[in-house]
């Protein structure tokens, strides 16, 4: 067991170009000296990705000659620079004169700046502010501008600590890194007057209450110390951070008078390189710790630079030169040296390079220009060297796809190569997330080209189900209640346990939503609060509440007070009407509450109610973010409280305060998981890995632009250190080409997905490319990046990947393989056992075949539904309505008037009042005036029925039984709602609200159903007449012989058992187009009219039917067997030619 050694205190720097050669020097380091038992090691990270790496190099085993882990990674407290920081300024100044966050950290400055804008912009030199406010009622503009305020005065308080000295001084002033102090423009004094309110309401306090006054006391006290105050840490471990503001360094550095401060440096290039980047003149000192590379001038100047740099460094290296040369200023190498095994405190490696990778990145340690490139390295075969490659896509999604199909590749080619072994960095994780899941999440576990992912950096919002819930609830106020949004509510678990609602409830309480009629709106109020006119309740979830309720008490009896019940809510089932009545109380209760602004005590209140209003954790998960709300909630509160806020606040500056800590970085994230890392680029990404991918290196997409604001003054005044993030992002290029073992794949949006242009690779790529262009050539004298680059077609099936045999393109999708596959030339289609159904053929199936053939095949033959199981819910109450509805209540209207012909204009209007009281017709005035535009034809069709059923006066009251035997076929039925006159003759009546036609333009297609119950009654020896009667005309067809009908009645049949063998190549309507044309050619095209459409105002029937699409695409897939013509003959014709008569026609004669 280790024994703790006396650690010296001192601040010791290590450089090294290889982050696995310093993270090994660490876990030396502490096993070699430990610290005392209890005592945690602190290590300073900048991401969660460099926490877990250096944990799980601790954990590993120890191993002799002082190699491997410590056995176990415990006690460690890994924390970020500025969150460590904070606490050893308390720690050195007191708890009780530091509070434990700054009263000028980011969230407090924030909610100071929302109470104090208003008093100040009426102020001189506030104009600015005051123009940018006016017309503010909802406060956004004073939230959103307090928050970007109070990050730039953080950031001053880090990297402009002189000039907040000088504002708070009264010395309108900003000096610079050349030590001039040019007068600040009158634009902008207004923000050193308002750093001089800031401190003035911090109270006495004041500049030494901001981080940059707390520091400077910091440094002040730490430096006259003569003993270590208590509570100091024995050693603190900067480790995988790629830049330092200086106000840090300088905090570390007094730190380590009393602390062993131990910062691993991750540096490119073993010799001096600072002169090779620009701004070199700004630099503090002249110290270098890096020698000059021999034969390099001691000044550098621009025309000769090229010969002596390195034009990747140059380009990328200005972030980490910048910090390099700050830690310069507190390095003293020689009073830590001899600690350091055979005095090494500078580790860059001696690793032969084996491939243009490593050559490339030894260029870089070693800080070759170009023309020492191409005398250094010899001619590149690139079947053996894979190293490096670009790939060109069309869009994120083949970006991703090609990824897949290249990593299962390279795992094939390498089994030493595993998942873990691989990361992956685009710009912006969470847009690529959903083509991740989509092409990595779709392969099941069991297959062999299943992939292990992990996803880190994703932000909370937008993605957790439970935090959508939230932020639908937080927009309640705007929101109209639409179904969907509702529905969805109830997606989530925690809400449905609230409210005792199961999953499998979802269904029913679906089917009930649609039949009672909600579309959307809470009730009549809440959608007057929206601008509509008062009393608007019809489709809103009171009225449909309402309704389930009166139909669970009275069934389908009589409505009340205007409401139609609901009657199919019976049974155990009802019980669900409770939780959705509890649910629609609670939305009502929220929506009013967060309607209304508040102080943000109240809002604090508010805001755990709704939390234990609608939510119950049902899994850790849930438990683990209901308490990261609370927590949030609690600390908004606290720095309101803190900064004396007592305004009221709209929900809206309420909302995005509560929810926007969710996003906010962490060091608990998910990463190094055993499986392919998926991540943003981020600083400090660059934890080696054998193989590093980045995707989406497209123009203007990286390096990231991030508009700095128009009132940021670090913008005009560079100095080095300063953050910016587009140095950031060339250096994490950088970091990202180091880091990468054995291979580098880059691709990008290189072709439009629209017209195929060109779309150029990202600057820094352009660079990249630029440079191994220059450098290298192929052994066969080929170009260079042409050969290294692929170019992929637009479509993951394209037969490039299947045919071409180039070993370049292909694909493990052996799903698309299928349709490259030869098929054979004469393949028989595989047909069907004979059709036997036990019991006899009944009308219904009959008339539905006849009215559409091939959909009857697929359902009652294959048992094959095309139309959608699950239609979304409308959001949307009924206004226009389609085809089908106007038919469905045109015909509920005509059955009730049917019901009382005595009292036929009573039996309308109560009808059509039932159905508005149902929700079926649109609200108000437009309801009304659909009543009487669907009313206004049927009184003519129930006087020409009337005068039907005058010449058969006798209703049969019993409905007669009807069978016909064929060839082994039995069709069986009944033949109901018959009409007799005085010689025994029948008459069948059909009613329809439609229009049937003229005799050029009849709708055949609704006269199938009757004319089957015609041959089957006739067939049988009735004496039946058969009518129909339509909105605009009345046809009448006398009874056919029994053996003319038996004739047809047998062909019908004997189809039929073809058509359950196969989709017969015929459809009605296009059927009828055919026969009424005697011309062979106006028949094919009348024919093609009917099934494909006119292209403008119609889609032909094909469209109607999701099983004719299915079938036969086009009228010449419906013609190809050449059998269509014969089928019309067999189903339609005998109804074509029938002696149908026009009774309207006989009449206007």
């Amino acid at each position: 067991m280790s024994v703790a050694t006396p650690l010296n205190a001192g601040f010791m720097v290590v450089h090294g170009n290889r982050l696995d050669e310093l993270r090994s020097l660490v876990v030396s380091w502490m096993r070699m000296y430990p610290l005392a038992p209890l005592e945690n090691e602190i290590a300073l990270v900048q991401s969660n990705g460099i926490a877990q790496w250096l944990k799980l190099a601790l954990a590993e085993d120890a191993q002799d000659d002082d190699l491997g882990g410590c056995g176990i990674a415990a006690a460690i407290d890994v924390q970020l620079p500025g969150t460590f920081l904070w606490q050893l300024y308390r720690l050195v100044l007191g708890s009780e004169q530091i509070p434990a966050k700054s009263l000028l950290d980011k969230a407090p400055l924030t909610w100071r700046l929302m109470r104090l804008l208003p008093a100040l912009i009426d102020l001189p030199h506030f104009e600015p502010l005051q123009r940018f406010l006016t017309h503010d009622t909802d406060l956004r503009k004073r939230y959103q501008l307090s928050e970007r305020l109070a990050d730039l005065f953080d950031q001053y308080q880090v990297y402009r600590a002189d000039w907040l000295e000088d504002w708070a001084a009264g010395r309108h002033q900003l000096r610079n890194a050349r030590g001039e102090t040019p007068a600040l423009s009158p634009a902008n004094c207004w923000q050193a007057e308002l750093w001089r309110a800031l401190l003035l309401d911090v109270g006495q306090e004041g500049m030494a209450q901001s981080r940059a006054g707390v520091h400077q006391r910091f440094i002040e006290k730490i430096n006259s110390l003569e003993q270590a105050p208590s509570g100091l840490p024995a050693r603190v471990i900067v480790f995988g951070i790629s830049s330092l503001p200086a106000q840090a360094l300088e905090a570390l550095a007094g730190l380590a008078r009393f602390s062993q401060v131990l910062l691993c440096v991750h540096n490119p290039c073993r010799h001096h390189w600072s002169d090779i980047v620009a701004d070199k003149d700004l630099l503090r000192h002249q110290y270098k710790r890096q020698a000059r590379k021999a034969g390099m001038p001691t000044v550098l100047d621009a025309d000769i630079l090229h010969q002596h740099a390195h034009p990747l460094l140059a380009a990328w290296g200005k972030q980490g030169r910048d910090y390099i040369n700050l830690l310069d200023s507190f390095d003293d190498p020689n009073s830590y040296r001899s600690a350091f095994r055979d005095g090494r405190i500078d580790l860059f490696s001696e690793v032969e390079p084996r491939n243009l990778l490593n050559q490339l990145q030894d260029d870089i340690l070693e800080l070759r220009p170009l023309n020492e490139t191409r005398e250094c390295w010899p001619a590149i075969e690139l079947e053996k060297d894979q190293s490096i490659r670009f790939h060109v896509a069309h869009s994120a999604q083949r970006e991703v796809e090609i990824l897949h199909d290249q990593l299962l590749a390279r795992f094939s080619e390498n089994p030493d190569l595993q998942p873990r072994d691989v990361i992956v960095m685009v710009p912006d994780v969470d847009s690529y997330a959903p083509h991740i899941r989509a092409v990595f999440g779709q392969i099941e576990r069991n297959d062999r080209r299943f992939i292990p992912f992990t996803l880190a950096d994703q932000g909370q919002r937008g993605r957790d189900p439970l935090l959508i819930a939230i932020e639908h609830l937080l927009k309640l106020p705007d929101s109209r209640f639409p179904v969907s949004e509702i529905l969805d509510l109830l997606d989530v678990p925690a809400l449905r346990a609230r409210f005792n609602v199961q999953e499998r409830d979802l269904p029913t309480l679906h089917r009930w939503i649609e039949g009672a009629g909600i579309r959307w709106g809470l009730n009549a109020e809440q959608r007057e609060g929206l601008g509509l006119p008062a009393h608007l309740e019809q489709n809103s979830w009171r009225f449909g509440l309402r309704r389930m309720l009166l139909g669970y008490a009275v069934g389908s009896g009589e409505a009340c007070d205007g409401i139609e019940p609901y009657d199919e809510i019976g049974g155990l089932d009802a019980v669900l009407i409770g939780p959705r009545g509890a649910l629609l109380d609670a939305l009502e209760i929220a929506h009013q509450e967060l309607s209304q602004p508040a102080l943000p005590q109240q809002w604090g209140e508010r805001l755990q109610a709704l939390m234990q209003l609608f939510f119950q954790a049902e899994t850790e998960h849930d438990d683990y973010l209901l308490a990261q709300l609370e927590e949030l909630r609690e600390n908004w509160l606290e720095t309101c409280e803190l900064v004396g806020l007592d305004d009221e606040l709209p929900l809206t500056v309420v909302r995005e305060a509560w929810l926007t800590g969710l996003d906010q970085g962490k060091l608990s994230q998910r990463f190094l998981a055993g499986a392919v890392n998926f991540c943003t680029l981020m600083p400090m990404r660059a934890i080696p890995f054998k193989l590093v991918c980045l995707l989406g290196m497209n123009d203007g997409d990286y390096p990231r632009a991030q508009p700095p604001l128009d009132f940021d003054l670090m913008g005009s005044d560079y100095r080095p250190g300063d953050r910016s993030r587009r140095e950031d992002d060339r250096y994490l290029l950088l970091e990202a080409l180091l880091s990468a073992r054995d291979q580098l794949y880059i691709s990008w949006v290189g072709r439009s997905i629209r017209d195929n242009s060109e779309r150029p690779a990202c600057v820094l790529i352009g660079q990249l490319r630029d440079h191994l262009a220059s450098g290298w050539t192929l052994s066969n004298g080929a170009d260079l990046l042409e050969a290294m680059t692929q170019e992929h077609p637009l479509q993951p099936f394209s037969a490039r990947y299947f045919h071409e045999g180039n070993p370049k393109l292909f694909s493990y999708a052996r799903e698309w393989q299928q349709l490259h596959e030869a098929q054979p030339e004469h393949a028989a289609p595989a047909m069907l056992s004979a059709h036997h159904q036990e019991e006899p053929v009944n009308l219904t199936q009959l008339q539905d075949f006849l009215r559409n053939p091939v959909r009857h095949f697929f359902s009652q033959r294959l048992k094959v539904y095309f139309e959608a199981a699950e239609v979304p819910l409308a959001d949307e109450e009924p206004f226009v309505l389609d085809a089908l509805e106007r038919y469905t209540l045109s015909d509920s209207l005509l059955e009730a008037a049917l019901a009382q012909p005595d009292q036929l204009e009573q039996a309308l209007h109560t009808r059509a009042l039932r159905l508005q009281g149902s929700g079926l017709l649109p609200m108000a005035g437009f309801g009304e005036a659909l009543q009487q535009e669907l009313i206004e034809p049927l009184p003519d069709v129930l006087q020409r029925y009337q005068q039907l059923v005058s010449l058969w006066p006798t209703p049969l009251n019993s409905a007669l039984p009807v069978s016909f035997a064929e060839q082994g076929l039995i069709l069986e039925g009944w033949l109901s709602h018959l009409h007799q006159r005085s010689d025994n003759g029948l008459l069948s009546i059909t009613t329809i609200p439609n229009s049937i036609g003229g005799i050029k333009t009849r709708k055949w297609h609704r006269l199938t159903r009757p004319w089957v119950n015609h041959l089957v009654a006739c067939a049988s020896g009735l004496d039946m007449s058969t009518a129909l009667v339509a909105s605009d005309d009345t046809l009448l067809l006398a009874p056919l012989a029994p053996k003319q009908a038996g004739d047809i009645l047998a062909n019908l049949l004997l189809t039929w058992r073809i058509g359950m063998g196969r989709p017969l190549p015929v459809a009605v309507k296009t059927a009828f187009a055919w026969l009424a044309q005697p011309d062979a050619a106006k028949a094919a095209a009348a024919a093609q009219k009917a099934y494909e459409g006119d292209g403008q105002t119609s889609e032909g029937e094909r469209r109607e039917s999701a099983a004719l699409s299915r079938q036969f695409p086009d009228f010449a897939a419906l013609m190809a067997c050449g059998e269509f013509e014969e089928w019309c003959d067999a189903l339609y014709r005998p109804l074509f030619e029938a002696s149908w008569r026009s009774l309207t026609a006989e009449e206007a004669r």
